[in-house]
């Protein structure tokens, strides 16, 4: 069985109190807050460290330390304080924090909820997510190394999460003398990188994770310093006010039914308080209630407040669903669907604006796509850079469109309603965290103008369906020759079209576009868009394009409507491709003489599940279009 004990343990590491206990007394109050910085600056030591020093550690635990003992140089007894954090085996093969770890132990007066998070750049979408639930930040340096960029890109993540409180703890002043000079130089050069990304104020400390040093106790070594400890900073340290907007605000979680009889709406407060009888607004459809009970698991509530998790009731019977939010009445949430956002890139492909993903935001998802990425942030120069994509661990300020009204608040004033995360349609993975700033008003001033001749109208005057005949594949497939027999046998038919070839757009429409992933991505928005319109007229619209990537032809598949987009894969084994190119552009590329081509230094993801595949190793162009038009306009509406 597991508990808290103390076995004999040597006088140079002997904790303050041989008495190890876990005093979580109620009347404590909570801190959250993380540690962060470059990689191997000691966080997962000083974590250790801490929770040694505040004895919060368990027999096991305690045990497994003092079998960690090995002397140093100079007979010093140290433990391997890092081994209580690094849980995962690769973090201790390699020596480094790889997940985020939260820690629980108290202090004389408060208790602590600490996140060790990852040091390595590529793992700062786990830093992150350790900081979106803190309080305060515990920014390390090793004083040996001094403010590095890893430093700055934490220090500039907490800032912009909504951090304000920050410990400076400069590490390892064993291993330069303890010298007062390289403490005050860091300190310095810290200050002025604070100063500039909007951080008043900052405690530093000198510290010696290993030893203890400044930790808990004050360091003999270090008479020139005279401030707190860094457990006494913790305790003293002043947790944020509520920022959140005084009226009431409750994203649903989840639409209760627990019999035929009940039906109440599930969450989490978010702000504000709600009483029985509180008329409330829900968002983002305008309609408005009464609040009938405030229902727990422990009966029914007279008042609930901000981070209570309840159901509540109706006294009308009216929509309500998961994603909505409830608002006081008198002073309802705002919706839109277009913002300036903060953006944090997460994902290993690089942020390609147009390109549609997933927006998360707590129990809402809808499809975004980044419009405008209007600056990169350089985290070292804090410069604002022109660029086109994010790469990983990327950050900028971007404008992000949505394909529905969503409720809302501004991150500066709730968290948990103005922040999301974007997901990558194909791989399910997050790639991105990001903050509102605010909507774009101009959007409001757009309508959609109602026009007598409908899209129905078009079609019916033509005797047709209106279809977008969607052909994808390598350069040398085939695609456009296959297209051009295609729309030429529609003529014969009677039918109306346009063929909208790859080449052909490129000279116009698209002539201001290059061939990187992103200007790909935006060109086939753009085709979509035509597309549509085209569809509008009535038309079927035939495109040959490369369209190398998924989630650019599932965009516009979502432009159609329900039957009206067809996928035709036109596939086609490189080599062949290759040996029919009489342009030379393979051959071009292969010389590194032609940059992003798809199949050589560029990638092309086949559909999964088209509506039609077309082999030309074994059909004539010929064969494939004959094939195409009986199979696509043989049904209802197709024939004149």
């Amino acid at each position: 069985m597991r508990g808290a004990f103390s076995p004999a343990l040597p006088d140079a590491v002997a904790p303050r109190d041989s008495a190890l206990v876990l005093p979580f007394a109620n009347e404590q109050s909570l801190l959250r807050f993380i540690t962060c910085g470059s990689v191997d600056d000691g966080k997962s030591t000083l974590i250790g460290r801490m929770l040694y020093d505040s004895r919060a550690l368990l027999e096991d635990q305690l045990t497994a330390l003092i079998d960690s003992q090995s002397k140093s140089a100079n007979g010093t007894v140290r433990m391997d304080f890092a081994a209580l954090v690094d849980g995962l085996s690769a973090e201790r093969e390699q020596g480094i924090t790889i997940d985020v770890a939260y820690r629980f132990f108290s202090g004389n007066g408060r208790k602590f909820i600490v996140a060790d998070t990852p040091g390595h750049e590529q793992y700062t979408r786990n830093m992150v997510t350790g900081a979106s639930t803190a309080d305060l930040a515990v920014v390390l340096i090793d004083a040996r190394k001094g403010v590095l960029t890893q430093t700055r890109r934490h220090s500039y993540l907490v800032h912009l999460v909504g951090i304000r409180r920050i410990i400076l703890a400069i590490n390892k002043m064993d291993l330069v003398g303890y010298r007062q000079s390289v403490y005050d130089d860091i300190v310095a050069e810290y200050a002025a990188f604070a100063r500039s990304i909007g951080i008043e104020d900052f405690t530093p400390i000198p510290i010696v994770a290993l030893d203890g040093d400044n930790v808990a106790t004050p360091a003999s070594h270090m008479p020139w310093y005279d401030g707190p400890t860094l457990l006494e900073a913790l305790e003293t340290a002043e947790i944020p006010q509520d920022r959140s907007p005084a009226s009431f605000l409750m994203q649903v979680q989840w639409v209760n039914r627990a019999n035929l009889d009940f039906r109440g709406v599930a969450g989490t407060i978010a702000a504000g308080t709600v009483r029985p009888g509180d008329s409330v607004r829900i968002a983002p459809s305008g309609l408005t209630a009464t609040i009938d009970r405030i229902v727990t698991m422990d009966g029914d509530l007279p008042l609930a407040t901000r981070g209570q998790a309840v159901t509540l009731t109706f006294t009308q019977d009216i929509d309500c669903s998961r994603g909505d939010v409830v608002a006081a009445a008198r002073e309802p949430i705002e919706t839109a669907d277009q913002f300036e956002i903060d953006l944090v890139w997460m994902g290993s492909d690089p942020m390609l604006p147009q390109r549609p993903y997933l927006l998360k935001m707590g129990g809402r998802t809808a499809t975004a796509t980044i419009t405008d990425l209007k600056h990169r942030i350089d985290v070292n120069t804090l410069s604002r850079e022109a660029a086109k994509t994010l790469p990983l661990n990327g950050i900028g300020v971007c404008n992000i469109s949505l394909d529905r009204i969503i409720p809302f608040t501004a991150f500066k004033e709730n968290s948990d309603l103005g922040s999301f995360i974007l997901i990558d349609r194909a791989s399910n993975e997050t790639v991105g965290a990001g903050m509102i700033r605010f909507a774009l008003r101009r959007t409001h001033n757009i309508h959609w103008q109602s026009l007598d001749v409908t899209r129905e109208a078009h079609a019916a005057q033509k005797y047709q369906k209106p279809r977008v005949l969607w052909f994808t594949g390598l350069s040398g497939s085939g695609k456009s020759t296959i297209a051009n027999l295609v729309e030429k046998k529609l003529l014969a038919l009677g039918k109306h079209s346009y063929l909208l070839d790859g080449d052909n757009v490129r000279h116009g429409l698209s002539r201001d576009l290059g061939f990187t992933d992103a200007d790909r991505v935006e060109n086939i928005r753009r085709v979509g868009e035509v597309s549509r319109i085209l569809t509008d007229a009535g038309l079927i619209v035939l495109t040959a394009f490369i369209s190398p990537f998924r989630a650019e032809r599932e965009m516009v598949r979502r432009m159609m409507r329900e039957d009206e987009f067809v996928e035709i894969y036109v596939s086609t084994p490189i080599a062949v491709a290759e040996a029919r190119d009489v342009k030379g552009l393979y051959a071009l590329a292969r010389q590194g003489r032609l940059k992003n081509f798809t199949g050589i230094d560029s990638p092309y993801e086949a559909p999964e599940t088209p509506e039609l595949t077309i082999d030309t190793c074994s059909m004539s162009a010929e064969e494939a279009a004959e094939l195409i038009v009986a199979q696509v306009l043989g049904g209802p509406g197709d024939r004149p």
